[in-house]
């Protein structure tokens, strides 16, 4: 028989068929999915009571001090800076101490010789070996300290879908083949892209912290500082990105140039889960670079309150600054365009334009710093 559009009926008996099977899987490919709370696996979460949970725990060890209070074994610690600090210098020199078992006086480190794995971006292999050699001598690093470099003809491979996933996989192989204990990263904008992003810096804190925990690592990640203001005090508001980097680390340390002594590094800490602050504002730590047998590093010599280090500006450099930044700002000259001509923060800038011709400013810093 033939329909009147032509077709036999048998094939618009198909094309019906075919279409009711279609509108029903369209249905429950929609049908919402309920679950069962029972059904959640019960290693999803481990569940005590608090008082359990009280002696369990303290039946753990404590953790025991790897660079005094500033870093904790088992935790993830971040370590920010401006460039040319001395970042990866230190990070080289504490995992040298570590790899040894021997502390970096004056601070304490209780905890048991381990493999250091040392993942720098920064450096080339020839640079490296330049920076620890004065000379005809050569620093001997321990075996147990293993250098990774990046090989930057590597590319992505099939098996995994981001570039993000296969360095996490990458990190994971390295750790199991040198059997490292602490990991130390060089830096995190290497690591990652986009860590001023909330999303992209929460991924990147939950892979560093999975890493953690599933090879019981101690972490030291590296991080930079945008531009600041050399007059006020470093804080947790400076680390450069996302303060989500800095809200999901266990602790944290920074960095920074004394002003009042040329060569002088200060540092402070200014995050602490696992102990007491012992160096924040009122007693940083100072130190300066020395090279000792080949092998450039950190001497520490005392503790000062950090306001003493910070740059104070006299009258008639006050003025000529603000009157530095004004006249460039009438060259149409965009705010980050003018810190980047006169090495001011863009915020230092903004004050400055909304502060009344900038003298209001300077005499706010003047105040601030003069008591």
């Amino acid at each position: 028989m033939i329909q009147k559009n032509g077709r036999p009926l048998v094939v618009e008996m198909i094309r019906a068929d075919v279409r009711e099977a279609a509108r029903r899987d369209a249905k429950r490919r929609i049908r919402p999915r309920v679950y069962d709370p029972d059904a959640i696996p019960p290693d999803a979460f481990i569940i005590h009571q608090a008082s359990t949970w009280m002696e369990m725990e303290r039946e753990r060890q404590t953790p025991r001090m790897l660079f005094g209070e500033f870093w904790l074994e088992g935790e993830l610690c971040i370590l920010f800076a401006d460039t040319n600090m001395g970042k990866s210098l230190l990070a080289v020199q504490l995992g040298d101490s570590i790899t040894r078992g021997k502390a970096i006086t004056p601070f304490k480190m209780d905890a048991e010789p381990s493999p250091v794995l040392y993942i720098d971006f920064e450096l080339t292999g020839k640079q490296f070996e330049q920076r620890y050699t004065d000379g005809s001598i050569t620093h001997t690093f321990h075996e147990n300290f293993y250098r990774g470099e990046f090989d930057q003809m590597t590319g992505l491979p099939q098996d995994f879908k981001t570039f993000d996933e296969f360095i996490t996989h990458a990190l994971s192989r390295a750790i199991k083949r040198t059997d490292a204990r602490v990991l130390i990263i060089d830096n995190i904008t290497c690591l990652r892209n986009g860590t001023e992003r909330s999303s992209q810096a929460l991924s990147l804190m939950k892979q560093l912290k999975l890493l953690k925990t599933r090879h019981g690592l101690s972490i030291l990640v590296l991080a930079h500082t945008p531009k600041r203001n050399p007059s006020l005090p470093i804080t947790r508001n400076d680390l450069q990105g996302s303060k989500m980097l800095i809200n999901f680390a266990d602790s944290a340390f920074a960095m920074a140039e004394s002003q009042t002594l040329p060569g002088y590094r200060y540092f402070k800490q200014v995050k602490q889960r696992s102990t007491a602050e012992m160096y924040g504002s009122h007693n940083v730590c100072l130190g300066r670079l020395e090279r000792q047998n080949g092998f450039l590093q950190f001497v520490f010599s005392h503790t000062d309150n950090e306001v003493k280090h910070l740059r104070r500006y006299s009258q008639i450099e006050r003025q000529r600054r603000a009157a530095d930044v004004l006249a460039l700002h009438k060259q149409d000259l965009s705010q980050r365009q003018i810190a980047g001509r006169l090495e001011m923060s863009l915020s230092a800038v903004n004050r400055v334009l909304g502060g009344g011709g900038g003298i209001k400013w300077f005499g706010i810093l003047q105040q601030r710093y003069s008591r």
